[in-house]
């Protein structure tokens, strides 16, 4: 399993446009093949800050992800709406287990 968490500050005069561009990103993003979960929150210390949580199969389902129109229309949108560097981590997850709470 492939994890992705990419945090995006965001432009506080686009902040609305920001929101309404990741609420379509991430429900199309969960209706592809190989995608396991994919979510957009906003960060509770600073509401102008996206944070996405993504987790694929496998390498392809990120190149196919990569490839979609829905992203390809948000990275394209990005520079208009940054306030700063985003950030990108990517996980290689070979297990995965929930703990007992």
């Amino acid at each position: 399993m492939i994890v992705l968490h990419a945090t995006f500050p965001i432009d506080p005069e686009r902040r609305e446009d920001a929101l309404d561009l990741a609420d379509h990103l991430v429900e199309e993003s969960n209706r592809e093949d190989g995608v396991v979960d994919y979510r957009a929150a906003v960060d509770v210390q600073d509401e102008n800050r996206i944070r996405f949580f993504e987790q694929y199969e496998d390498e392809a389902a990120v190149e196919a992800h990569e490839n979609s129109d829905h992203f390809q229309r948000f990275e394209e949108a990005l520079p208009e709406l940054l306030a700063g560097e985003p950030e990108v981590l990517r996980f290689e997850v070979s297990d995965v287990a929930e703990p007992d709470l």
